[in-house]
């Protein structure tokens, strides 16, 4: 089995002659015509080629950067803001506990006297 790769003009506009897969010298197994219009060799694979220039996968790729870099750029600026404002919950918390004006624990004074006002009743 063999292709044949027809004649092209690469990127250089420099007409390139026709040939066919696989090349003498080059891999048995390369027996398709491969690549771009403006770019062409042999492999293995019968779904290579395709029907545009290679200059048009750069443009994608421009097209992805641009897409990712605006993305980066989103999520860089979610993350300062979410530390900005947990910096801002936490620098705006109060330092010393409210004072809920209730004591929990019973003074020493307090305590004896309890102590004597409780004694002979069942629940105090």
């Amino acid at each position: 089995m063999s292709a044949e790769c027809s004649s092209y003009l690469n990127a250089d506009k420099v007409l390139v002659s026709g040939f066919s897969c696989p090349r003498t010298g080059g891999d048995a197994r390369a027996v398709y015509c491969c690549g771009f219009q403006d770019v062409k060799y042999c492999c293995d694979d019968p779904h290579s080629f395709f029907p545009y220039e290679h200059s048009y996968m750069w443009w994608l790729s421009v097209g992805a950067l641009v897409g990712l870099s605006i993305a980066a750029v989103v999520l860089f600026a979610f993350i300062i803001t979410v530390c900005v404002l947990c910096y801002l919950f936490i620098s705006t918390k109060p330092r010393s506990k409210l004072d809920t004006g209730l004591s929990l624990q019973m003074t020493g004074e307090l305590l004896q006297t309890h102590i004597v006002s409780c004694r002979g009743k069942a629940f105090c």
